[in-house]
């Protein structure tokens, strides 16, 4: 059996840190990277901390089973830790209640079924096509979506409200005095889906600033979410000869990547030119000067999809649809 001493030595941390990883001790001052490596080492040696071990072996009945469905890969999980506070949240409930997990990231060739034969139910995390939610329900009908929300009479769902959310960006800036006002979002095309991903957050920009009478069709920026695609846009836009006085990037990710370029044309943040993130991702706290955001209580959102589940173990029918609210962190760069 799979010991701490193992998994510190394999993830190359203390034994102090991989208590407090699998113990999901939140006062721990430690990257999400190094929490994903802790935590996907303990479950390849198939560790139990000594309580749930106890609590298992004390109940002697058998623990309900949970498939994890993530519309994102691996990859994009580090690159964007959005989806992984989601699944931290979801985990850490999951060990308090007792319940196992199967997780099962897409790839080339889709996703494989066969290992969620016996799931009690299922989370599915970001956006799924019709044909993949019409295979998850051939498995189980108890299904919460994160960040989604496929079939409000059928399924639970658990998401924030970006249309409200962007206006609480917007409302900020523009209460900062701010006039010219730029953004920089993105956009995943996949021919699956109707609409492309990143697109409510455009449309509710330009919504709010066509009806604020101060839209400009030069100050929009699209292209992908990773941090080198806000640097690159950043770099286009500080070009130009009338530059906007505030950005406001579609997510934390973006924003970090043009903060670069701001600093490195020695402007003032955010005296020449403000900048405002979307998400709160951890790092973000600690950009320089540290980014104004918009708070997501992503941790939450898996905690309550677990809880949401739960109840459907319990016998509830009727589905529904829950809304998390947003915070705007006004931090340095407003």
């Amino acid at each position: 059996m799979a010991t701490i001493k193992d998994i510190a030595k394999k993830a190359d941390v203390s034994l102090t840190t991989v208590s407090r990883v699998l113990n999901y001790d939140e006062t721990l001052s430690i990257s999400d990277e190094k929490r994903k490596n802790i935590l996907e080492i303990a479950e390849e040696f198939n560790y139990e901390t000594p309580r749930n071990r106890k609590k298992r072996l004390a109940k002697n009945v058998n623990r309900q089973k949970i498939g994890l469905m993530y519309f994102s890969n691996l990859h994009d999980e580090l690159v964007d830790p959005y989806f992984l506070s989601i699944r931290i949240g979801i985990e850490k409930k999951c060990n308090e209640e007792g319940i196992d997990i199967i997780k099962s990231f897409k790839d080339d060739a889709g996703y494989d079924l066969s290992l969620l034969d016996d799931v009690d139910g299922l989370i599915c995390i970001g956006r799924f096509t019709d044909e993949q939610i019409n295979a998850f329900s051939q498995i189980t009908e108890n299904m919460v979506f994160v960040d989604c929300s496929p079939d409000d009479e059928r399924y639970d769902s658990v998401n924030i409200d970006l249309q409200q959310a962007v206006v609480k960006v917007l409302d900020a800036i523009c209460q900062a005095g701010h006039e010219r006002v730029g953004f920089i979002g993105g956009r995943e095309d996949y021919e699956e889906y109707n609409t492309p991903l990143g697109e409510v957050r455009q449309k509710a920009f330009e919504e709010y600033t066509k009806e604020k009478g101060i839209y400009d069709e030069r100050f929009v920026f699209i292209e992908d979410f990773k941090p080198a695609t806000g640097y690159r846009l950043m770099k286009q836009a500080l070009e130009m000869d009338d530059l906007p006085t505030a950005f406001f990037a579609a997510s934390d990710s973006l924003a970090i990547g043009a903060l670069r370029a701001i600093h490195e044309v020695g402007l003032s943040i955010p005296n020449d030119i403000a900048i405002v993130g979307f998400d709160d991702i951890p790092t973000a706290k600690y950009t320089f000067p540290p980014l104004s955001t918009l708070h997501i209580h992503t941790e939450f959102m898996g905690i309550t999809a677990v809880d949401t589940l739960i109840e459907r173990f319990n016998g509830r029918k009727i589905s529904k649809k829950i809304i998390i609210p947003t915070i705007f962190k006004r931090r340095k760069t407003l």
